[in-house]
């Protein structure tokens, strides 16, 4: 077992307060991210979250931090990173505001409410707002200890991220990707393929979320082509391809990271232009019952951009036939 692996026995011990700020991701997730802060993590060197949204996994984190014992609230800071608006391009839901929606005067901010969510632990707590590629330093080489990414929803964040946030990492530092059920996000899947041989991943994805610690010393080329995206195509596909060998259901068995990983594939040729590949791929994955009832959007985008590169996929909906089928399971 993994030392971070250790921590999925002590899940189900964990209770988190019941007014803990709106978050999109799951409790499992939480309670994880509480652990880390409470028997893992050190502040020794940076903790950076990417991605705090609404105020719930910063929270459950920074709890975990408060009651750790080796923690150190004078010294140590938990970096959050954020848009802090809602609107086109920013991802985030008008549940974060504490009222559950925009305010009437039409403010897309949500940064007061996410102070005041967060004042208990404000003292450690150092908060940048905006655009990261305007909010992260490109000069700052500060060792991460810890690296919460879910922020990556666009190639453009994902390289600032990988240039500004990847090439910081050590021996001993963990990291969290979010989104890794998320097949539109290739890029965490590929990325992570490059990086195997220099992690150790903690176990099963804890619902959406891959965990792991960086074992050895990643050589800089390999950050290199990460950031500048530069593998190929056919690359990118068997980096994902090695992943799914390491990786198979979530940690409760609902999500299939095999199928998951496998319509990643499909947008790795979609993106590329090849929406002959993508389409092929992913159809072959339209009777997986996890896929067909939380991503027919998804089938639905890849068939669309197939036909109108002039092919053909039969007639009909794509999306109201994976609907149809099932409702009728």
């Amino acid at each position: 077992m993994t030392n971070l692996g250790r921590l999925y026995s002590m899940l189900d011990g964990v209770k988190l307060p019941d007014d803990l700020p709106y978050s999109q991701v799951s409790s499992w997730e939480l309670r994880f991210l509480y652990l880390l802060g409470r028997h893992r993590l050190t502040g020794e060197d940076r903790l950076v979250e990417l991605g705090s949204g609404g105020g719930g996994s910063t929270y459950a984190l920074a709890l975990g931090l408060r009651d750790s014992p080796v923690f150190d609230e004078k010294t140590g800071r938990l970096h959050a990173y954020d848009f802090f608006h809602v609107g086109k391009g920013t991802f985030a839901t008008e549940k974060f505001f504490s009222a559950g929606s925009k305010p009437a005067d039409g403010d897309t901010s949500f940064l007061d409410d996410f102070r005041e969510r967060l004042h208990p632990f404000l003292p450690f707590l150092e908060i940048h707002a905006g655009d990261i590629w305007q909010t992260s330093d490109p000069d700052d080489t500060s060792p991460i200890e810890f690296l919460h990414i879910d922020i990556a929803k666009t190639a453009r964040v994902f390289r600032c991220v990988s240039e500004r946030f990847l090439t910081r990492l050590r021996p001993g530092s963990v990291v969290l990707h979010q989104d890794f059920a998320g097949p539109r996000l290739p890029w965490l899947h590929h990325s992570t393929g490059a990086l195997l041989p220099y992690i150790e991943i903690a176990g099963p994805p804890i619902r959406s979320t891959l965990a792991f610690e960086v074992t050895k010393p990643i050589p800089e080329d390999v950050l290199r082509r990460i950031s500048e995206d530069a593998f190929t195509y056919e690359e990118k596909l068997k980096l994902i391809s090695a992943v799914q060998e390491r990786v198979d259901r979530d940690h409760t068995g609902g999500i299939p990271f095999k199928s998951v990983l496998e319509l990643a594939k499909a947008y790795v040729a979609h993106y590329d232009g090849r929406h002959k590949q993508a389409w092929s791929i992913a159809r072959k994955l339209t009777d997986d019952e996890y896929l067909s009832r939380t991503r027919a959007d998804h089938f639905e985008q890849l068939r669309t951009a197939y036909e109108k590169d002039g092919g053909s996929a039969g007639s009909g909906s794509l999306l109201t036939r994976l609907s149809k089928k099932f409702a009728g399971r």
